[in-house]
């Protein structure tokens, strides 16, 4: 008989758990999840479902109480109540202090910064909406316009980030994050020649691995495609796994550590931070020795870590997205799965237009091919190419 405590606690159940859940399952790890809803992603495979909220005590012990360790499918957490769970002996794992970067965007700036990390030039702005305003206002004056508003904690997919192109916008977001409870960091705006992520596995004993970087585009705040090696180039890509490896140690992360990146006029800045499975690491699912859950999974045990070299020199991953129709993805497998070399992944989420649903992924050598390839699929399944982005081989 099996001990109710074999396996791993994930705190949330959306498509980062789902899909932990199955790198688990192929090692023989049961799985329980802490769930917002009985319909969420992940309850579909989970071996134990609680349906709570990720900041109720008692939901959270009896999430650990059924756990080796507890690992999470997003940081909207209670860090105090996390802290007692590892004081406790609970293994969290990242652990509170690191998960905190990702919940606190001012902390996760300054934190970078004393460790001699680059990021963007940035100010805490204080709640009262006039000293906010004054000081975003002053910051505009000193590093130029437009400048970037950022929510200190909850954004995601480009919600809680807004442009300001004048001291006028600056009072009226203001005066909107102090009547919503929010506060804010400005920061300059960086003419950026492209974004890139690096993901990092760590174990707790110090052992790490660096996937290659990867191209990562971004749509009115939601990444849409992933391109291996798109235009990260030999030394771009040394530099930022440098640079990624750097950060990785400084927050002592535990699990996989997404790190975002701008590339800007020859340097490096570190944009965002992520304590866990990531987007911009779907690929390793298809294209990867390890992909970025198994490693999660081994690092958080204390285990052994998978290599992190692709199999191929190129990888495509674009996200399916729910088109206008309200229709469901699944009922357009048949023409997707006919795109030559595409693995489709999808979420099992309800569609709705906008909503993310799943992602596929093209393996290959040539960059353009598995894009193309890539965009096909997604298409088929009911995705829209967004206005602007370029795909030769959709060119009408």
């Amino acid at each position: 008989m099996r001990n109710e405590a074999h396996g791993i606690g994930i705190v949330g159940a959306g498509q980062l758990a789902r899909m932990t859940i199955q790198a688990a399952s192929a090692l023989g790890i049961d799985s329980v999840v802490l769930a917002a809803g009985p319909d969420d992603a992940a309850t579909q495979l989970a071996g134990r479902v609680l349906v709570g909220s990720p900041r109720d005590s008692g939901q959270l012990w009896a999430l650990a109480a059924r756990s080796e360790v507890v690992t999470f499918d997003h940081e909207h957490v209670d860090l105090e109540l996390l802290a007692t769970l590892e004081r406790a002996g609970v293994a969290v794992r990242p652990g509170p202090k690191t998960l905190a970067l990702g919940v606190d965007k001012a902390l996760m700036r300054s934190t970078l910064a004393a460790a001699g990390v680059a990021v963007p030039a940035h100010a805490v702005l204080e709640a009262d909406p006039e000293r906010a305003e004054a000081r975003a206002v002053a910051f505009g004056q000193t590093y130029g316009w437009p400048v970037v508003l950022k929510a200190t904690r909850g954004g995601y997919d480009g919600k809680g980030v807004w442009s300001a192109a004048n001291p006028a916008q600056v009072a009226v977001r203001c005066r909107r994050a102090a009547e919503a409870g929010i506060t804010m960091l400005v920061e300059n705006h960086v003419d950026v020649d492209l974004e890139l992520a690096v993901l990092v596995a760590r174990r707790p004993n110090g052992e790490l691995v660096v996937w290659p970087p990867v191209e990562t585009t971004q749509v009115a705040g939601m990444c849409r495609e992933v391109l291996l090696p798109g235009r990260v180039d030999a030394d771009l890509g040394a530099r930022a796994r440098a640079l990624a490896e750097q950060v990785a140690v400084a927050v002592g992360a535990t699990g996989v550590l997404a790190i975002e990146m701008f590339a800007a006029a020859g340097s490096l800045l570190v944009n965002e931070l992520a304590a866990r499975p990531h987007n911009s690491g779907h690929w390793t699912m298809d294209g990867s020795l390890t992909s970025q859950f198994e490693n999660h999974v081994r690092a958080i045990f204390d285990w052994p870590l998978g290599a992190a070299e692709s199999v191929v020199p190129a990888v495509a991953t674009v996200n399916v997205l729910g088109g206008a129709d309200g229709s469901s993805p699944v009922t357009h497998l048949a023409a997707a799965l006919a795109v030559e070399g595409a693995h489709v992944h999808l979420y099992g989420k309800s569609p709705a237009p906008g909503r993310k649903l799943g992602h596929v992924t093209v393996c290959g050598t040539d960059p353009t091919e598995v894009r193309d390839r890539a965009w096909r699929c997604a298409v088929a399944l009911g995705t829209a190419v967004p206005a602007g982005l370029l795909v030769p081989g959709l060119a009408s």
